[in-house]
């Protein structure tokens, strides 16, 4: 294939995509211009700009696409995201909060890698348009994730992501655009329906119409941006922290499973493994941190459940949001929270992290590796749910995880090198990385934000969101020699 015939599909879907951009940033601009807000014409010429370098990239490719293959979906996934931000990020510069390039992208890559980390305060009292759009973009990233998951990421063969191949998309061919058709609209559906129960449900529990449907947009993505600096502490409902909570879990449960279930398999959320995985490391979570709000004398024992529940949940589906300053708890858990930053939801979800499904494999193969060792010449396939577990997914599994550390390593050194302190750089790292949204310590931490950081160590946190939402060799394999080759 000659390298022009590579970037033709590329340039056309980014075009599509650009356009689809556009369409996204008529609702802000419809609410700033009710609110009399003259961000408005900062949002028509942004829409206006993306339309056309939208229009100019998909017109110039028409009649010379035919299907996406492989090797073009790597490009694509990677540079689709990029461009998004950046032209996501004009509202952001040009509008009245007057932000720097380093913070409107930023902001833009956090938005849509559903990350939720924010460089903005004074939340209350912002415009609408701007605190819409940031949740637009939760929704626009969240059914890219979704996609990208099923259809693209199981033929990369890495990190175990073949096994998942054999769950979603059923089949072997090397084509990803025909499979895209298929998938998307029911995904887009349940998708969307989610988000609208949600929002409905909000909006029934006290929230405003608008905060209900900015904490909505940001719940089923798992993304976690609010119209509040308080974030979800700010409406001190107890009904609304546990709604939320819910909508949270649901969002990090595989959208294959819902697929089934529409199509008639109703047990096929409750009996996915991955989903038993998920309920049963949040349970076991949720329970050690309630027993230590409740020992330790700061909560009674129904506030000490219904926060720990809400917290935790929110960490581990990489959602982000917060309804209290757990810093402040202790010692242990700010441990705990370190830890479930790395653990994530479930695959086919969207939520980021290292995935359930992979530390279910290595408990699987760490079960298979002892009983060797008693019994030398017994062998017994190991197996998630239907789908056997063979030695080159246990080897991907194991590089992808000593990638993720080796990632997270480097970009903590990287943000010292800047002049962060170590909490602020490793925690700052891993929650980018793993696309959770806040960190821990006094300036990332669950009561802070990203705004004290440098111009450098934003561009550089924004790249480890773009490689941790991509899940590292989507961006890693371009870099490779042989990808460039016919």
């Amino acid at each position: 294939m000659k390298l022009i015939d590579t970037f033709r599909p590329v340039l056309y879907i980014n075009g599509l995509f650009l356009i689809i951009l556009s369409v996204g940033m008529i609702a802000p601009l419809v609410v700033d211009f009710a609110a009399d807000n003259t961000d408005w014409q900062v949002f028509l010429v942004s829409a206006l700009a993306a339309f056309l370098c939208g229009t100019l990239l998909a017109t110039s490719q028409a009649g010379h696409i035919d299907e996406i293959n492989l090797k073009q979906a790597f490009l694509l996934t990677t540079t689709s995201w990029l461009t998004l931000a950046l032209f996501a990020a004009l509202p952001f510069r040009f509008s009245t909060l007057e932000l720097s390039m380093a913070d409107a992208f930023f902001e833009a890559m956090s938005g849509l890698t559903t990350t939720g980390s924010t460089v903005l305060s004074g939340l209350d009292n912002m415009a609408p348009g701007i605190l819409l759009w940031r949740a637009i973009l939760h929704m626009m990233g969240g059914i890219g994730i979704i996609v990208m998951a099923i259809t693209i990421l199981p033929f990369l063969r890495s990190g175990g992501m073949q096994l998942f191949r054999t769950e979603s998309s059923g089949g072997t061919d090397e084509r990803v655009v025909p499979r895209v058709k298929r998938m998307t609209l029911g995904l887009m559906l349940i998708y969307g329906g989610l988000t609208i129960i949600c929002g409905i449900a909000l909006w029934l529990a006290g929230m405003t119409p608008f905060d209900a449907a900015v904490h909505a947009m940001a719940t089923i993505p798992t993304g976690g941006f609010s119209s509040h600096d308080a974030s979800i502490g700010f409406f001190h409902s107890p009904l609304i922290e546990n709604l939320i909570t819910l909508f949270m879990i649901s969002g990090a449960f595989p959208f294959i499973a819902y697929l089934r279930t529409v199509h008639g398999q109703f047990s096929a959320i409750p009996t996915d493994p991955q989903v038993r995985g998920l309920l049963l490391v949040l349970l076991t979570t949720t329970l050690i941190l309630t027993l230590w709000l409740v020992f330790t004398g700061q909560y009674a024992p129904g506030d000490a459940v219904r926060l720990a529940a809400f917290n935790i949940t929110s960490v581990i589906t990489t959602t982000g949001f917060a309804s209290a300053d757990y810093s402040l708890w202790g010692s242990l858990p700010l441990g705990v929270f370190m830890l479930i930053t790395f653990v994530g939801g479930c695959t086919g979800s969207t939520s980021g992290g290292i995935k359930i499904l992979r530390f279910q494999i290595l408990k699987k193969a760490f079960n298979g590796y002892l009983q060797r060792l008693v019994y030398p010449h017994v062998i017994r396939p190991a197996t998630i749910g239907t789908s056997r577990i063979t030695p080159d997914v246990v080897m991907g599994v194991l590089v992808f995880i000593i990638v993720y550390c080796l990632t997270t390593g480097f970009f903590t050194l990287l943000l010292t090198a800047l002049g962060l302190d170590l909490v602020t750089a490793f925690t700052g790292a891993a929650t980018a990385i793993s696309n959770v949204g806040p960190g821990l310590g006094a300036i990332v931490g669950p009561a802070g934000n990203f705004q004290p950081l440098s111009d450098g160590a934003k561009w550089v946190l924004a790249i480890a969101m773009l490689l941790g939402r991509l899940e590292f060799f989507t961006v890693l394999v371009l870099f490779t020699p042989a990808y460039w080759r016919s």
